[in-house]
């Protein structure tokens, strides 16, 4: 018997298809399933494929290749997506860009990463100007790509890529710092929408409210493109309000969403939601930040049919590391879930060694979905790893049953006298106040104590908070030292796009006193 073995290829094994191929997959199987809703607009896997080679047959008009970088200044749009899909078509990487920086971040994020082109919205004129080499998306073309293109165009082969190269570039909010390149590798996004998939049983019947920013992992991500993968909908907002969503949940009967925590404050605090139809919408990702457990029960209130899954995630991991488990969500309230089937958590000191069950440490993940790093930033990276495991630079505890609980952000703790306070624990006791709509509490200098705890409120509408009121309530649930010795009121909470409240900038803002 004669047994023919195939070549090496010369640039390596283990080669895989890009992003594109499951699209062309559906627009086979499915070409006439709704792949895309878009106000009153609806997208066919048939007509997305097409949209995809289009754009791809643009950017290799302009000079676009395998590992080019591929910029995206834009809100939402089907358009961004095509440009996505389509710049992995050609084996380049893509960039999307939070549309709410100022243009010297821009800049920076452009030049760090070596941007080739450019596609950003009409609206933002100051942007257009920014870079050499743009292509500017007008409404038209939101709505539908194939306007940037013209159709005699020859359309290029797709490009396959390898496992480990990448399909994009993230920059990280820089709550505590200046932004880095999370480098996202095809094996990461792939091994991240399989434990999705697994996690949440989605399939190809499954439509996706998609609130949130797709330059964000929350909305692009959790689990985002996944649903694609499956062959399901995306139900996408250019922008977010509260009504319209549910709304859109009503009308196109939706099954899931990813919200970000003040999109949910939001959409809770509708008024009358029972006028809309909600029956369809079996559950509802959140995260970003450690989720008051009144907001738990504020979603079953509105969601009488659904399930609100907390969650932990990371720029660097393509999002959703733990989800919380059906049934367990009051047994174990106040926790993030557990690990998705291919992500190891464990807790960790100071010098990257495990901790044991119930001990706050550091949490580490591994896994194939962690990213191997940032771009142009070995230092930063070699600092990010304990051997293998990816250190988040946030505090918490696995419980004896591998459920994560998050304490906060290493930066975060403060330290008054010589004690430590997790502003989480604090935030929890203050949003039991009626009168509390958002709180965050932050450590500012004090002469006597080094730290001092202190409060920053945002009322309800209506509601009156006196500091007296807030020091009552949190003293007969804290301990003297982690109650609050200042209160500050403000009409809103400075956040990063993610939803994440951005307290070095309340630090900031404060640290002179008020």
């Amino acid at each position: 018997m004669i047994v023919r073995v195939a070549p090496v290829c010369k640039e390596g094994v283990n080669k895989v298809v890009n992003l594109s191929a499951f699209i062309a997959f559906h627009a086979r199987q499915r070409p006439d399933h709704t792949a895309v809703i878009y106000g009153e607009r609806r997208v066919s896997y048939r007509e997305f494929d097409e949209r995809i080679r289009r754009l791809a047959a643009l950017l290799a008009q302009r000079g676009i290749g395998e590992g080019d970088v591929v910029a995206l200044f834009m809100k939402n749009s089907p358009a961004f997506l095509d440009i996505a899909f389509a710049t992995s078509y050609l084996g380049a990487v893509f960039l999307p860009v939070n549309f709410r920086l100022a243009c010297k971040e821009v800049r920076y994020i452009l030049a760090d990463a070596g941007a080739k082109l450019l596609f950003v919205d009409e609206q933002f004129d100051a942007v257009r100007n920014l870079y050499d080499d743009t292509v500017v998306v007008d409404a038209a073309a939101q709505k539908d790509s194939r306007t940037l293109s013209d159709s005699t165009w020859p359309i290029p082969e797709p490009r396959p890529r390898r496992s480990d190269q990448l399909f994009r570039l993230m920059y990280t909010s820089g709550t505590t710092a200046r932004p880095k390149g999370v480098m996202h590798s095809y094996e990461n996004f792939y091994w991240k929408c399989m434990d999705h998939v697994i996690a949440v049983g989605l399939t190809g019947e499954d439509r996706l409210l998609t609130v949130g920013p797709l330059y964000h992992v929350g909305a692009f991500d959790l689990p985002g493109v996944a649903l694609l993968w499956q062959g399901g909908t995306l139900c996408l907002h250019r922008e977010f309000d509260a009504e319209a969503a549910l709304l859109s949940i009503e009308r196109h009967r939706l099954t899931c969403g990813w919200t970000a925590p003040v999109m949910l404050n939001q959409i809770l605090a509708v008024e009358n939601p029972e006028r809309f139809d909600l029956s369809s919408f079996r559950w509802c990702i959140g995260g970003g930040e450690k989720t008051p457990e009144s907001r738990i029960r504020d979603f079953t209130r509105v969601f009488s049919a659904g399930r609100y899954i907390d969650g932990y995630g990371l720029t660097e991991t393509c999002s959703g590391d733990t989800l919380m488990e059906s049934g367990m969500e009051i047994e174990k309230i106040g926790s993030t879930g557990r690990a998705l089937a291919h992500v190891q958590i464990r807790i960790c000191d100071e010098q990257g060694r495990e901790l044991p069950a119930n001990t706050e440490g550091e949490i580490c993940l591994r896994g194939p979905k962690v990213t191997r790093g940032y771009w142009n930033a070995s230092d930063k990276t070699k600092e990010s790893f304990f051997g293998d495991w990816f250190r988040s630079g946030d505090i918490g505890h696995l419980d004896e049953d591998g459920f994560l609980y998050v304490t906060d952000r290493r930066k975060d703790m403060i330290l008054t006298g010589a004690e430590n306070v997790a502003s989480s624990e604090v935030e929890n006791v203050i949003y039991q106040l009626p009168e509390v709509a958002e709180a965050a509490v932050i450590g500012l200098p004090d002469e006597n104590w080094g730290e001092r705890v202190v409060a920053v409120v945002v009322p309800r509408e209506g509601a009156e908070l006196s500091y007296e009121m807030l020091e009552a309530h949190c003293r007969k649930h804290l301990a003297n030292f982690k109650v609050p010795k200042q209160l500050l009121l403000s009409d809103a909470l400075p956040r990063n796009p993610s939803g994440k409240i951005l307290k070095r900038k309340l630090r900031e803002t404060y640290a002179g006193g008020a």
